[in-house]
């Protein structure tokens, strides 16, 4: 579990339900038609700006937000600085078989033993990354989409609620009720996109980024194996995406 967003979307939550506690409880705050506008709204608004399995897939990738990386840079050279020890030393196929932490590690590792050379490697696995970066764009477009539309449908609420008010100024007692539907659905609005929505695609964007890291570090090691280097160069190439701290504790180990 990724604390940050678990105390983050609590805090913020937590900050918004207590002014509106302190100011008189919950309750002028929940609307049923406002509800429908901004959240069942924007629901079937963002469905159709993605194919269908892409959006409920998008949901999945929501919950991935509450956990970090479990792929560990500093553990991942460790262990490619030792493949490439034992390749220099037994040759490629000694490195079949070798355990790796993931399966885009494997996949490389696998190519070299079955012979293809640094050029087919680089390309195969430069498309991977390409084609990972493509299905997390998709899912973070619809997230994006619930950033863009939630406000938008929170605008049509409040017209709503205007054209409601404005055609029923004979009876006081309709002026409230539409007063509140034009003003609650901003509200839902602006909730939805600034504290649940927005935080979320910034923080799926870093774990791309974080991924895509990763897998050209992988790429990066794998080529200093086809061409033999030693594990040492491979380790200074490698450790020169970690942090200083990190690539102190390498250097001490």
């Amino acid at each position: 579990m990724d604390l940050a967003t678990l105390i983050g979307l609590l805090g913020a939550i937590g900050m918004i339900l207590g002014a509106m506690i302190s100011g008189g409880g919950i309750g002028p705050f929940i609307d049923v038609p406002s509800l429908l506008i901004v959240f069942g709204g924007t629901f079937f608004a963002a469905m159709y700006t993605a194919p269908l399995p892409v959006y409920l897939g998008s949901f999945g990738a929501m919950a991935k937000v509450f956990l970090p990386p479990v792929k560990k840079m500093e553990d991942m050279v460790k262990i490619m600085v030792e493949l490439a020890a034992v390749a220099r030393k037994d040759g490629m196929m000694a490195l079949e078989g070798q355990t790796v932490p993931d399966k885009f590690f494997e996949k490389g590792l696998q190519m070299l033993v079955d012979g293809a050379d640094e050029k087919k490697l680089v390309a195969q696995m430069t498309q991977e990354i390409k084609a990972m970066k493509s299905r997390h764009a998709a899912m973070q477009g619809c997230i994006k989409a619930w950033i863009d539309l939630a406000p938008a449908m929170g605008m049509i609420g409040t017209l709503v609620g205007l054209v409601l008010m404005l055609g029923n100024m004979g009876d006081p007692k309709s002026i409230g009720p539409a007063m509140a539907v034009a003003l609650l659905t901003t509200l839902y609005g602006a909730f939805i996109a600034n504290v649940l929505f927005m935080p979320m695609l910034t923080k799926m964007e870093g774990y791309t980024d974080y991924e895509a890291t990763y897998r050209e570090m992988v790429i990066e090691g794998l080529r200093g194996i086809a061409r033999s280097e030693s594990p040492r160069n491979i380790q200074d190439i490698m450790a020169a995406n970690l942090a200083p701290k990190a690539q102190a504790a390498l250097e001490a180990a």
